[in-house]
């Protein structure tokens, strides 16, 4: 049938149809350092690496907030930015930047 429906569009953050190397990577960068940052934030002892890496994903994912084109990447960016920021003020209140 020429009017087919496609059920499930592809998983892409560039619902444009355009590249976004740079807003790309940081997405991803804010996704692994959420990721680190909140999981890290859970044992008290790690107190050093979720907040550094909980402040290094909020700067970057308010970066990517700024710069971002899609939806998608805003949507992505949101979820890790929330992530990042659990982590980090976890680790502030588990002893800080400095230890």
């Amino acid at each position: 049938m020429a009017q087919t429906v496609h059920r499930f569009p592809p998983l892409t953050l560039n619902t444009d149809g355009h590249r976004h190397p740079r807003e790309n990577t940081l997405v991803a960068a804010t996704v692994v350092l959420g990721l680190v940052a909140f999981i890290s934030s859970f044992w008290h002892h790690m107190n050093l690496l979720s907040s550094w890496t909980g402040l290094a994903g909020i700067v970057t994912g308010g970066w990517g907030q700024f710069i971002s084109v899609t939806t998608a990447e805003r949507c992505v960016l949101v979820v890790s930015l929330g992530m990042a920021a659990f982590g980090f003020y976890l680790g502030m209140a588990h002893g800080g930047l400095f230890g």
